[in-house]
């Protein structure tokens, strides 16, 4: 097989309705394609977003929270709602889900890193499916990865994945914005990501997730660097899965770096936090204090 080890990444929108409640179609659907892959020999990494919104409607809010308090609430009963949903699905194929959340500092701490691929690799192994979140619930917003899309990447970079497949109801990267542009053209390979195809994607995404396509271009940067092949696909089709692994999927495919980053330059170039001091004489802290501009 082309890819072996595949990282997926599911988007709030892809699993639920438009009320934000989760959407037991669409998981099934998603679930029913993952059973496939893993008989037939795949491993397979699930990164799944729909806490949050799978949460706050069972706490009473009307809408998506704003107070991150609110937030970290709704991620805490949301979770294991969207947990049991993916278990129940796959444990009737006679497949192990594992849950495992993730923060920044589980990427910026070199050992708890390194702890985190070890744990990936054995539940790997062992035919597990692992299902992995973004801790929302203790993540502040200062310190939070931000988006599942990066959380993907990181992760499909960590385990030295074969494929990163971002899954989306935005339909593939477009030159502009296809809705509003009809001369808008598709873009099927990218062979390296630059300023004007970042210019490409825009902004936001749903309103009830945190993403859109340029956190999926960013994110594509970081896999591709690691010399993970990336595919942004439409979560809409049946087959959109099954068909991303066999290379066969209808979405804009980000050919990786020839010879991708090594785990210890992966976790240097992307990860560790950066620290440093400045130190001025009296002259410049006048400058820049009293006067506003840097001399």
């Amino acid at each position: 097989m082309k890819y072996k080890r595949i990282v997926f990444k599911v988007g709030t929108s892809s699993i639920t309705r438009s009320d934000g409640s989760l959407s037991r179609g669409k998981i099934q659907t998603i679930t029913r394609q993952l059973a496939a892959l893993h008989r037939a020999g795949h491993e397979l990494v699930l990164v799944s977003s729909g806490a949050v919104a799978a949460g706050f409607g069972a706490l009473g809010f009307k809408k998506r929270p704003v107070k991150i308090a609110d937030k970290q609430a709704s991620a805490a009963v949301g979770q294991g709602l969207l947990m049991e949903e993916y278990t129940a699905n796959l444990s009737s194929d006679g497949i192990v889900s594992a849950q495992i959340l993730l923060s920044r500092a589980d990427f910026a701490d070199k050992r708890r890193y390194q702890n985190a691929g070890g744990a990936l690799s054995v539940l790997l192994q062992r035919r597990a499916i692992p299902i992995i979140n973004e801790n929302d619930t203790v993540s502040v917003e200062e310190l939070k990865i931000g988006d599942n899309d990066t959380l993907s990447a990181q992760v499909a970079a960590m385990i030295q994945a074969d494929l990163l497949v971002l899954l989306t109801d935005i339909d593939d990267l477009y030159t502009g914005n296809p809705n509003s542009n009809p001369d808008a053209v598709r873009l099927d390979k990218i062979e390296h990501i630059n300023h004007e195809i970042i210019k490409m994607a825009g902004g936001s995404g749903s309103a009830n997730g945190t993403g859109g396509m340029l956190t999926k271009i960013k994110a594509a940067t970081i896999a591709a660097e690691s010399g993970v092949p990336v595919y942004i696909c439409s979560s809409l089709k049946p087959d959109s899965l099954a068909e991303a692994a066999e290379h066969q999927a209808d979405g804009s495919f980000f050919v990786p770096r020839a010879k991708g980053l090594r785990t210890q330059k992966q976790w240097l170039a992307f990860y560790s936090e950066s620290r440093g001091s400045v130190y001025v004489d009296e002259g410049a802290e006048h400058a820049l204090s009293e006067q506003g501009k840097a001399c």
